[in-house]
Order: structure tokens, then C-alpha cells, then sequence
């Protein structure tokens, strides 16, 4: 067998520039997180019903991002390489279901054009996670995916400030006829299109990925024929069967972090409105100047998200992944929990804070960790497959957590928010028992890793 050959470390600006179109991937995905649920009410949908038309996303992701990483490993273009014909393509794709959204006529057709936007932002998200274990040695992938969480950062920044912005210093109406989307959303929707395609086109055109004959020198031991093998639903199959213990042991992390994130996203707007702003009545001032604040607030954990992760990879260094990533969850639970006791919208700022921190942890950490554990040459099939553990919950939350704000807490959508408050901090707890195989240089291995 051949002798590996070290990945030669990348510069800062190659790190920057393979990630940047993750700043338009969050920018799309950041406007769908704060608009969608807001868009689903004015169309005429209840409360009850939100959850239930949220599962076009996972669903979608279940099906694409397995399918996506299977053949991401398998295609060699040689203009576009490996990975960036994925990008390029779901791109095009996203651009044209951000233009289309906000001007749905129906509460249907918003639901299917959720479904439509979700699977194009997958195959292009997808590929992203797996470039990082493709090109980078294992002493740069938590930079590399810190790099992201930044691009990430701001870009859902911005996005989620559109609308605020559109209303308060360009004069756009925030509020339109009964069953029609205020043009501040509209347009943003549209400029989300914009960016989101320009920014995925600089790494499509700016980043060189390594070729196959590069990839088998760095990679000897890897089986790089992507003919190979018993065909994709067979190797789904084998691939859940055999999942790496590192990636089980992650797995169940990010169920109880992304249930927690899923019970935010779907119900922070309906739970600010009515537990702060008094109001469910979506063609009300307060309602609308609510539904913009979440906007805001959004943008701010995302910025606070950016800014963290370039923290990430020295803490990770002092301490561990594993110690960072279990703090900054603890912190994200906290911050979920305090929204139950304030009244104050100004002082949700606080809460974000906190949130951000974890929304940092939760993009960059998982996904260093499994990158060590996982085999080259499936590195996008098993970067999909792990994301069954994002999917996964937000299907239970669609499923499940409308029930549970009607039956269970009497349509008081705050309680899904403590509910996730809750989950986070659980994951905080089991990130101690992950066993981090490929523990950066530097940093402190902790001891109950001995025994592994």
C-alpha cells in the first residue's frame, strides 16, 4: 500500500474563497427561516397548521442530500471538478425559486415552492461540507469550517435584516391586502436571489479542487472508482449500517441541537408576535412590526454566529472540540429557555447572543469531527447521510410539534421555544460522550477519550 501524502495546507484567501458561496446559500436559507412561516399566515395558514407545511424541508433534504453526496463523490468534470457542479447547478436552481416564493397566489403553491427552494438550496449545500475534508489536511478543517460558519454568519445577517431595512429606511410597505406579501419581503426575496447566485459563482470559479490522479496521491488508500460498488440505494443502505462510531455518537447530538433550532425557526415569529407583541393578527401593525423585529433578531444571532467562529478554532486548540462545542450548546439552551421570561423585545437581543454562540458551535464543530472519521472517498455520501440527523428532527418537529402547541400548550407557541431550550441543553450534555478521533494538533485530548 502506498504511503499518504500530506494535503498541502491552503492559504487564507484559497480558505475564503472556497467558502464564500456559503454566503449565498444562507442568505437564501436565512430569508426562507424568517419570511416562510410569515408567508404561510398571510396566505391564510393557522398556527397548527405551519409545522405540517414546514415538512417540505426535510423531506426534501432526506431525499437529496444522500443522492447528492453519492454522486458528488463519483463525478469528475474537467472544468468543474468534483464538487462545484453541484453548487453551480442548485445556484441556478435557488435563484429562480427566490423570485418565485413571495409572489405565490396560494397558500399551495407556497408550500410547493418551499419544496422546490429547499431541494435546490440542498444541492448546493451539500457538496460544501464535503470540499472541506476534500482539500484539507486535518489541521485546517476546523478553520475551514469555521470559514463557512463566518460566510454562513453574515450572510444571514444581511438576509434577515432585508425586510427591516426595505421598511424603516427605504420606505417599502411592510404590509399589503389581506392574502398578499408585503413588497418588503418580495423584494428581498429577489435580492436574495441575486446574491445567492454570485456569491456560489466565486467559488465555483475560484476554487481548484484536486483532480483524481491528486486526490488517490493523498488518498492511497482509498478506493477512488466511483464504478465501483452495488449501486446507490444498496450503499445508502450499508452506509447507515455502518456508520462510523464517531458519527453515531454525533448523530444523537445533533438530533436534540437541530430539534431545538427546527422549534426556533418555525415558531420564534408566531411566539414573539403573541407572547411579547400581544397579537396573531397578521394584517396588524404590531403583528407585522413584530414579525420584523424576529428579522432583526435573527440577523443578530447570525452576526454574533460570524463573529464566534473565528474564535472556534483557537478555543478548539486550548481546550477541545468537544469542550467548545459542549459550552457553546449550554449556552444556546440557555438562551432559548430566557425568551419564556421577557417582555422586553429589546432584551431578546440577549437571547441571541447566546443563541448565536450556539449557532456557531452547531456549523463548525460536528462536521470537524466527523470529517477525521470518515473515508475519503465517500466523503460527500457520508456528509449526506449525517444530515439525516438535521432531517430527522425537523420531520418530527413538522409531524409532531403542532400537536403539541395545540393540545399540549394550548396554542401558546412560546412553550415550542422552551421546548428547544431544552433539547439544546441536552446535547450539551452528550457531546461528552463523542469520541473525537481526529483531535487537532495542539489541543487537549480529554481523558474520557483514553479508553477508546
Amino acid at each position: 500500500m502506498k504511503e499518504a501524502v500530506e494535503k498541502p495546507r491552503l492559504t487564507l484567501g484559497q480558505i475564503i474563497t472556497m467558502s464564500f458561496g456559503f454566503l449565498g446559500i444562507q442568505f437564501g436559507f436565512a430569508l426562507q427561516n424568517a419570511n416562510v412561516s410569515r408567508i404561510f399566515q398571510t396566505l391564510g395558514a393557522e398556527s397548527e397548521e405551519i409545522p405540517i407545511l414546514w415538512l417540505a424541508a426535510p423531506v426534501t433534504g432526506l431525499l437529496v442530500q444522500p443522492i447528492i453526496g453519492y454522486f458528488s463523490d463519483r463525478t469528475w468534470h474537467p472544468r468543474l471538478g468534483r464538487r462545484r457542479p453541484f453548487f453551480l447547478a442548485g445556484a441556478i436552481l435557488a435563484a429562480v425559486g427566490l423570485f418565485i416564493m413571495p409572489n405565490s397566489p396560494a397558500l399551495w403553491v407556497a408550500a410547493g415552492m418551499l419544496w422546490i427552494l429547499d431541494g435546490s438550496v440542498n444541492v448546493s449545500m451539500e457538496p460544501f461540507r464535503a470540499l472541506v475534508g476534500d482539500m484539507l489536511p486535518g489541521s485546517q478543517r476546523t478553520a475551514g469550517f469555521a470559514a463557512q460558519t463566518f460566510f454562513i454568519g453574515v450572510g444571514a445577517v444581511v438576509a434577515s435584516l432585508l425586510p427591516y431595512i426595505m421598511t424603516n429606511y427605504l420606505n417599502i410597505s411592510n404590509t399589503a391586502p389581506d392574502g398578499q406579501i408585503p413588497d418588503s419581503v418580495r423584494y428581498s426575496f429577489y435580492i436574495g436571489g441575486v446574491v445567492f447566485l454570485g456569491a456560489v459563482l466565486v467559488t465555483v470559479f475560484g476554487t481548484k479542487e484536486y483532480n483524481p490522479q491528486e486526490f488517490a496521491k493523498y488518498n492511497p488508500e482509498e478506493e477512488t472508482d466511483g464504478h465501483q460498488g452495488s449501486g446507490m440505494i444498496a450503499e445508502i443502505i450499508a452506509g447507515l449500517r455502518n456508520m462510523p462510531k464517531t458519527m453515531q455518537q454525533l448523530a444523537v447530538v445533533q438530533f436534540f441541537s437541530w430539534l431545538a433550532l427546527f422549534c426556533m425557526w418555525i415558531y420564534t415569529t408566531d411566539a414573539v408576535t403573541s407572547h411579547i407583541y400581544g397579537t396573531s393578527d397578521t394584517q396588524s401593525p404590531a403583528y407585522n412590526d413584530g414579525a420584523d423585529w424576529v428579522g432583526v433578531l435573527f440577523a443578530f444571532y447570525n452576526g454574533v454566529a460570524a463573529i464566534a467562529a473565528l474564535l472556534l478554532p483557537l478555543l478548539a486548540k486550548a481546550t477541545s472540540r468537544k469542550t467548545v462545542h459542549a459550552i457553546c450548546l449550554a449556552i444556546g439552551g440557555v438562551g432559548l429557555l430566557s425568551i419564556f421570561f421577557i417582555n422586553d423585545p429589546n432584551l431578546l437581543i440577549v437571547s441571541m447572543v447566546c443563541i448565536g454562540v450556539a449557532w456557531a458551535s452547531i456549523l463548525a464543530m460536528p462536521y470537524a469531527m466527523l470529517a477525521g472519521s470518515l473515508p475519503a472517498s465517500k466523503m460527500g455520501f457520508y456528509m449526506g447521510i449525517f444530515n439525516f440527523f438535521i432531517v430527522i428532527p425537523q420531520v418530527f418537529a413538522s409531524l409532531a410539534m403542532g400537536s403539541i402547541v395545540g393540545s399540549v400548550f394550548g396554542g401558546q407557541a412560546i412553550y415550542a421555544l422552551v421546548t428547544g431550550g431544552v433539547c439544546m441543553l441536552l446535547a450539551a450534555v452528550l457531546v461528552r460522550f463523542v469520541n473525537d478521533v481526529d483531535v487537532p494538533e495542539g489541543s487537549e485530548q480529554p481523558a474520557v477519550m483514553a479508553g477508546h
